[in-house]
């Protein structure tokens, strides 16, 4: 098992969402993140997308997070970031500070 992954994310909060500035719901929000995860299924760029939409400032660099340990991230992010294998891209996951759409780079 990896002690250290490394991923990018894209982050979609929602009004009242934790750290939250978007005036989107969070049924916007879940339908936006739903459309862009069957976008990269499609085969849209990850960091493209990220740039874009994402409300982490590592969207301006594509979502990247760079490398990270466990207990770094909040459970839901962790867990679902070590369960990708490389190059994978996870379910939409929810969290405190909204959706995110996760693929691990390494």
């Amino acid at each position: 098992m990896a002690d250290q992954v490394a991923a990018s994310h894209i982050l979609l909060m929602y009004e009242g969402s934790m750290r939250s500035t978007a005036t989107r719901s969070k049924d916007d929000a879940l339908e936006l993140i739903n459309k862009l995860k069957a976008d990269i299924e499609g085969g849209a760029d990850f960091a493209a997308l990220a740039q874009e939409h994402s409300d982490c400032p590592s969207g301006q660099s594509g979502g990247e997070l760079g490398s990270f340990g466990r207990g770094q991230m909040v459970p839901e992010f962790e867990t679902a970031t070590f369960a990708l294998e490389v190059g994978g891209t996870s379910d939409v996951v929810e969290t405190a500070f909204g959706y995110h759409l996760i693929t691990r780079t390494a």
